[in-house]
């Protein structure tokens, strides 16, 4: 009888093992009191980090600072760039991201949160080259220069878009911007959410007046791929301030303009 009684209780062990090993990040952060967002604190205006306070402001922050107090925890943001973006999530570093691209590539290996808003991509040149880029073609020569920036969506675009031009991919912390107002590239492209920033704080930048942006795009939160707890959780609470107008007012708030 007792043998039975031990056979018994170690196929409960067994059979309880895998829900353990299964428990959903929504558990864990309510047992620990802590929400853990991966963020790269370089994407104006979305997050922006301030390296004298070691602190976080933008559109990101605002909507994960309102998911943990709704969810009743701290937020912890959590530094992370762009080549292990995806990498950071699948790895348990965090238990989610504020805003990325949906692109079939991140979603390979990690889940998605529905969507809350889109952009589009446009490219930024100096403003002495005007009078030489004024479209997407003009960009599209051998002897031109764009930039993107490692691990992002425009990374794969700038080779999509001008397959006959030069390509340099940059590495965080350094930016794609950064290599045309040095002069190393003719352009760079990025979301116009951060265009319309960038030419706002860096009066030699433009944007090229393109017929019409490129890839648009709608963004998301990355979750966990195998965690359908959470992603039902975070996808609940998207809806819900949707319909309250909560997104709408950050957007105004951070003049994305979308």
């Amino acid at each position: 009888m007792n043998l039975v009684k031990a056979c018994i209780a170690a196929l409960g062990l067994v059979l309880a093992a895998p829900a353990a090993m299964a428990q959903s990040a929504l558990q864990d952060i309510l047992n620990n009191g802590v929400l853990k967002v991966g963020t790269t604190g370089d994407w104006n205006p979305m997050t922006m980090k301030d390296t004298a306070t070691d602190s976080y402001t933008g559109y990101d922050i605002d909507v994960m600072t309102a998911l943990a107090t709704d969810l009743g925890v701290e937020v912890e943001f959590v530094p992370t760039d762009w080549k292990t973006l995806v990498s950071g999530v699948t790895a348990g570093k965090y238990h989610m991201t504020g805003s990325a691209s949906i692109s079939p590539a991140r979603a390979k290996a990690a889940g998605y949160s529905q969507s809350y808003f889109s952009l589009a991509t446009v490219p930024l040149i100096n403003k002495k080259d005007a009078d030489r880029f004024k479209d997407w073609a003009d960009l599209d020569n051998g002897d031109v220069t764009v930039a993107a920036t490692l691990g992002t969506t425009q990374e794969k675009q700038v080779k999509e878009f001008f397959p006959n031009a030069q390509y340099k991919i940059v590495e965080a912390p350094a930016r794609d911007f950064q290599e045309v107002l040095a002069g190393r590239a003719q352009a760079h492209i990025t979301s116009n959410v951060e265009a319309n920033k960038l030419v706002a704080q860096y009066p030699e930048l433009m944007i090229v007046p393109v017929s019409a942006p490129r890839a648009r795009t709608p963004i998301a939160m990355l979750l966990p791929q195998d965690d359908q707890v959470w992603i039902n959780y975070v996808n609940t609470w998207i809806t819900l301030k949707k319909e309250a107008g909560f997104f709408d007012e950050l957007g105004a708030k951070w003049n994305l303009g979308n």
